[in-house]
């Protein structure tokens, strides 16, 4: 009498036992998750009304991000903390980007 194939027990092997890197990194990633909070509705609205006042009016991505993200003697900051933080620095940023464009637009 043979034994029958379908009723072997399988073996573990090694590689079974590691988890492969996309489930290490499923894991890594929900741990970095939950230790985060979402930004207050308010400084939402205002990082996204500035950045897209930054987009369309200094001509583009890469110039609106180098502005908002490169520190700002006048301003005394990073405009895109400055304009998130407060209405006061929200009006402070969007009269620099004006004034760029303006300065750009005479050039």
């Amino acid at each position: 009498m043979t034994a029958d194939p379908s009723l072997a027990v399988p073996t573990a092997t090694p590689a079974a036992a590691t988890p492969t890197p996309a489930q290490a990194k499923a894991r890594s990633n929900a741990f970095f998750r939950q230790r985060r909070t979402p930004l207050p509705h308010d400084e939402a609205r205002r990082q996204g009304d500035i950045s897209q006042l930054a987009f369309l009016t200094m001509g583009g991505r890469d110039a609106a991000i180098a502005f908002l993200n490169s520190d700002d003697a006048a301003l005394g900051g990073r405009p895109l903390a400055l304009a998130t933080a407060s209405d006061a620095g929200f009006a402070a940023v969007a009269a620099a980007i004006r004034d760029h464009a303006v300065l750009a637009a005479a050039a």
